[in-house]
């Protein structure tokens, strides 16, 4: 008795689909058996077929090859990538009160100074999405590090507003491409080690946002904003300098038709990690148009389409503004000075800026140290309760965090507040990151996420005008913006119809367990569902 198992596409019988385990009698061996020649591309009749020739496919790879060496070092480079992307969002809140003194801007002024760059990325995240998904998500990755480099080191030296204005909405295109760093990643992992490893690139995230306090306390005093915008460019030159070891996507390659590249691949990983390859043939799923929108809102994904925009816009919104609110909370000292300046009416020069002190930076840095704590919260608890009640609860604590901010508290449990809001806040930005790449199918995966940067970068947009320009007249408004906001993504990740805990990467919209409805057909049918996914 032998027991195998199938994988890939085989056809199966009605007993198969009980179980993926089957046992064959063998019986005497034959030796007068006739040979049968098939002409090419000819399918083996089912009673001629071995059980031991199996085909296999890229998930199916993925899967035997494990996670090992190959994979830390794609880890490691994928958070160079993270790391300068949060560099460059992080110093938006320390250049902006620089610039707002040095050349005597207005606060509207100040505000798209910061809005340019998500302008940029806004406008460019579709755009990097399509390109990842028709020609490969390297080809877009490299572009879009290699433009973000160019003109970061370029807009450092900017002589006038206007000319910062355009470098830094041009550097705000190129960082929209970035995520798709993301997307790659994601395709190399095996489906046990893929939330965690996305969840612990997070890490460079929060690691990025630090130096770039650390680097603009020792640069900021003695050499001034445009080294730091130089200096805080040196990790996407890393990347840019090491990014010709990546390969293409395997997955990628399959959906184009390239298996021999995309079989390459796979056995360049095997070698590295030390593994065996899967034995059989490499097969692809059926193959579809790659990177079209309408793909987004065909029946199975409209709604979790929908739904995510909504998450990532209020991720990004609420980010962001945290971000921006802590700097002008801690210049003003605590929420009841803001409050109570309001109230005391007196001529005042529009222009009037104070310069962020030692002790604001010292702050900056205690609650950009809270992402570490939200990475380890979000990584212990998404796979226990689920990548939707992850992001409902971390948008959830940030609601409750901000409606607290309305009592009169002094500038230590201020401080406590920013820190505990910001950890969940981003907690929620990395439960999205590890969602929606595993929602989507391989042939939109980029587009997908591209479109849901997209609609983040629309909120960060956004959100300048609430954090610097509606706190001047209501503190407790622009509280309740951000709060109300959070609760309603709260909701809307509760109503997501997937979740994707525990399932593999979709090759293919058309596989079963990628439509979102196949849970009550199946049942209505009589036939056991897929557990490769689990429908709620």
């Amino acid at each position: 008795v032998v027991k195998f198992r199938r994988t890939g596409e085989s056809a199966r019988s009605e007993e198969d689909n009980i179980s993926g385990e089957h046992e064959i009698q063998i019986g005497p061996v034959h030796t007068d058996l006739e040979a049968v020649e098939l002409e090419d591309g000819t399918t083996v009749p089912k009673e001629f077929a071995n059980p031991t020739d199996d085909t296999f496919m890229v998930e199916d790879a993925v899967e035997a090859i494990g996670f090992g060496k190959f994979q830390w070092k794609l880890s490691i480079l994928t958070g160079l990538a993270w790391m300068a992307d949060a560099m460059e969002m992080m110093i938006l809140s320390i250049l902006a009160p620089q610039l707002h003194c040095e050349w005597r801007l207005p606060s509207w002024q100040v505000a798209l100074l910061t809005s340019v760059v998500f302008i940029g990325m806004m406008s460019s995240s579709s755009l990097w999405g399509n390109l990842s998904d028709q020609y490969g998500r390297k080809m877009g990755l490299k572009i879009s590090v290699f433009w973000t480099l160019y003109y970061g080191i370029l807009s450092a030296f900017a002589p006038v507003y206007s000319w910062i204005i355009v470098l830094r909405g041009l550097v705000g295109f190129g960082i929209g491409g970035v995520p798709q760093s993301v997307t790659l990643y994601a395709e190399f992992l095996p489906m046990k080690a893929r939330a965690k490893c996305i969840l612990l690139i997070e890490i460079f995230w929060a690691v990025g946002t630090v130096f770039e306090v650390l680097l603009a306390i020792f640069v900021m005093p003695t050499l001034g904003w445009r080294w730091l915008l130089i200096l805080s460019a040196m990790p996407l030159m890393l990347f840019a300098i090491l990014c010709f070891w990546l390969p293409e996507s395997a997955r990628y390659d399959v959906l184009s038709g390239n298996q021999e590249k995309a079989l390459a691949t796979l056995k360049r990983i095997a070698t590295e990690n030390g593994a065996p390859m899967p034995l059989g043939k490499l097969i692809l799923s059926r193959q579809e148009d790659r990177g079209k929108i309408r793909d987004l809102f065909s029946p199975q994904f409209r709604c979790t389409t929908l739904l995510l925009w909504f998450i990532w816009f209020s991720n990004a919104f609420s980010y962001y503004g945290l971000v921006l609110l802590t700097t002008e909370l801690f210049q003003a000292g605590d929420v009841c000075s803001i409050s109570s300046r309001r109230k005391v009416v007196k001529p005042k020069c529009s222009l009037s800026c104070e310069y962020l002190t030692v002790e604001d930076y010292t702050d900056l840095l205690w609650t950009t140290l809270s992402e570490f704590p939200g990475v380890l919260v979000t990584l212990w608890i998404i796979d226990r309760l689920g990548r939707k009640k992850t992001m409902a609860i971390c948008f959830f604590v940030f609601s409750l965090c901000a409606l607290l901010l309305f009592l009169c508290v002094g500038r230590n449990v201020l401080t406590v507040l920013l820190f505990i809001a910001r950890a969940f806040i981003s907690g929620g930005f990395q439960a999205a990151y590890v969602y929606t790449p595993e929602v989507y199918p391989t042939a939109t995966r980029a587009l997908g996420l591209g479109t849901c940067s997209g609609m983040a970068r629309v909120g960060a947009l956004v959100t300048p005008f609430i954090a610097q320009v509606m706190l001047e007249s209501s503190i407790y408004l622009t509280v309740l913006v951000y709060s109300g906001c959070c609760l309603l993504a709260a909701v809307a990740s509760c109503f997501l119809p997937i979740e994707t805990k525990g399932r593999g990467l979709q090759e293919s919209s058309h596989r079963e367990w990628g439509q979102e409805m196949v849970g009550r057909g199946a049942q209505n049918s009589g036939v056991t569902p897929s557990n490769s996914g689990s429908q709620e």
